[in-house]
């Protein structure tokens, strides 16, 4: 796996791999995007909440470097250039995904669907005990929790709703889940 302490002789590396890539040179080209791909998943895993949406992330890095190889001078650093293409490509991704956050929801009508893949007889307990801890919680980080942890907001769209600074509210929703967590482990 790729490690913070390779960043430097890697970094050179890369430049050299796609300079000789632009030249035509397939194999290195090839060597170019394995040695990339480690680096970009690290990039990635800590800012998307799903293993699949991180691969599928990877692959639209992928091909935005293929797509635009092109234009990387090689008399510039490669790591910055690599870098805006992941921060771009996950931006674009996340925004697609929470566009169609709405229109992705199932139906509460169908009650065979819940009934057997929502919540299961032998789990009724864990959630009864989870809708307990929650409402331990002061009503504005209840809400606050909900929205970001199982709703799936982002800091700054609840920022937005609920007139906070998104400081303030990555600060709450991190101690509702530290409150949560040390009330389930009694």
């Amino acid at each position: 796996m790729y490690s913070a302490g390779k960043a430097g002789e890697l970094n050179g590396q890369w430049e050299e791999l796609a300079k000789l890539s632009q030249e035509g040179n397939k194999r290195l080209y090839s060597h170019l995007l394995s040695e990339i791909t480690p680096y970009i998943k690290v990039r990635l895993v800590s800012g998307l909440a799903n293993s699949d949406w991180v691969e599928e992330v990877i692959q639209d890095v992928l091909i935005s470097v293929h797509r635009s190889l092109s234009s990387y001078s090689p008399d510039r650093p490669f790591k910055p250039w690599l870098n805006a293409i992941i921060h771009y490509r996950k931006a674009d991704f996340l925004r697609k995904h929470y566009k169609n956050r709405d229109t992705n929801r199932f139906s509460q009508d169908n009650a065979e669907i819940f009934g057997n893949n929502v919540t299961t007889y032998p789990l009724a307990g864990e959630l009864q005990d989870i809708e307990k801890a929650m409402a331990t919680l002061p009503k504005k980080q209840q809400k606050l929790f909900q929205m970001m942890k199982i709703e799936g907001y982002s800091a700054a769209e609840v920022a937005v709703k609920m007139g906070m600074s998104v400081t303030a509210v990555k600060v709450s929703a991190h101690r509702a889940s530290n409150k949560l967590k040390s009330i389930l482990a009694e």
